[in-house]
């Protein structure tokens, strides 16, 4: 499979360098929304909602990163990198939960009353 990517995709011709990595990140996380699997629902056990909400969208990211990174051969020898600079901001979480101030406007805000509005009007 790899030798069909490398000659659709790496000849020279065609700057598409990356493109497999792109197409698998975003084709796991589709998967991902689509069958229901979430991480965050193993974060929600051990933390509140909203942190449990931002930590699987980070390492839910991290994960697409790491197996497309080694599928994609251009990425393939920056995939430990990738996944270190990905998790790396997770330790700021703490921090952020601390000193900042979310503004009224935050996506969080409100966001399981608009979904739950959502759903009942269909």
């Amino acid at each position: 499979m790899e030798h069909i990517f490398e000659e659709l995709l790496v000849d020279g011709s065609v700057p598409l360098r990356g493109f497999v990595f792109g197409f698998v990140h975003v084709g796991i996380l589709l998967i991902g929304y689509y069958t229901g699997w979430s991480i965050n629902r193993l974060i929600k056990v051990v933390s509140n909602g909203y942190i449990a909400g931002i930590m699987g969208a980070a390492i839910a990211h991290v994960f697409a990163d790491l197996i497309a990174a080694f599928i994609d051969p251009d990425i393939r020898s920056a995939a430990i990198g990738i996944v270190l600079g990905g998790l790396f901001p997770l330790i700021l979480i703490p921090i952020f939960e601390r000193f900042i101030v979310k503004s009224e406007h935050h996506i969080v805000v409100g966001d399981h009353e608009d979904i739950r509005k959502d759903l009942d009007s269909h």
